[in-house]
This record gives C-alpha cells, sequence and structure tokens, in this order.
C-alpha cells in the first residue's frame, strides 16, 4: 500500500463524517418545523454510509482488502412522527392535534459527538500516514 491510499482512505473518512454531520445540523435546525414546502412537518434525515472498495491504486491481489468509506444515500427516519394537543395552535387539526417533527434533540447531540469522535480518529490516522512519510523521508537523509 503506498502512502497515498491511505491518504484517501482517511479522505473518505473525513468526508463522510462531514456529510454526516450536515444531516445533523439540518436535523436541529428543523427539529421545531411543522411546515416545509412539501407539505406537513419536517422528517428526521440519517445519512447511509457504507465500505466502498478501493480501485485501481494497489494490487490486484490485494485490491478487496482495503475499503473506503462514503455516504450512499440520506433517507428519511422511519420514526412517527409527534403529536402533541394543543387546541389554541393555528395548525392544529380537527381534533386539536399539532403534528411535530420526529428529531429528538438529544438523540441528535449523541450522533454529532459520535460523528465528531469518528472524524477525529480519522485526523488521527491522516497525521499517523503523514508522520511515516516524514519517517521515510528522514531515512533517505
Amino acid at each position: 500500500m503506498d502512502f497515498i491510499t491511505s491518504f484517501d482512505i482517511c479522505a473518505s473518512g473525513l468526508t463522510a463524517q462531514r456529510k454526516k454531520m450536515d444531516v445533523i445540523v439540518s436535523n436541529l435546525a428543523n427539529a421545531s418545523t411543522i411546515q416545509t414546502p412539501e407539505g406537513g412537518p419536517y422528517k428526521r434525515k440519517v445519512a447511509v454510509l457504507a465500505a466502498e472498495p478501493v480501485r485501481g491504486k494497489f494490487g490486484a491481489a490485494l485490491q478487496d482488502a482495503l475499503s473506503q468509506v462514503k455516504v450512499t444515500e440520506i433517507v428519511e427516519d422511519g420514526e412517527g412522527l409527534k403529536k402533541v394537543h394543543d387546541p389554541a395552535h393555528p395548525n392544529a387539526d380537527e381534533q386539536g392535534f399539532v403534528t411535530y417533527p420526529n428529531v429528538n434533540v438529544v438523540t441528535e447531540m449523541a450522533d454529532m459527538i459520535t460523528a465528531n469522535r469518528a472524524y477525529e480518529a480519522c485526523v488521527t490516522a491522516l497525521d499517523a500516514s503523514k508522520n511515516m512519510v516524514l519517517k521515510a523521508l528522514d531515512i533517505g537523509k
């Protein structure tokens, strides 16, 4: 494995965690949005991550041994929306219920911490790869 492959793998992890963080921030920003342009309340979104083999940068015999991560899609969470009885609310239905997004702020904050830790791990791996390159260059002096 060359050093560029390790940089590419670390970069894919950084990109995936950044996209995951963007989705979490969108969920937090819309935690109380009860009307969207599509109609109805905001629905929580989730980033789906998947492993993708590193192609074309490594020997054919070990090509499937290395994987990088990528966001395959952003999907809506299947959890039901919250209904709160508030007959005085202007968006209440006939029975007096208002439908709120299915965003739980505590869950989003926990997901944000997880994404942050994964991002930091990718930075640490990238830094270790960089230090190996620098040590290899020192050997040649």
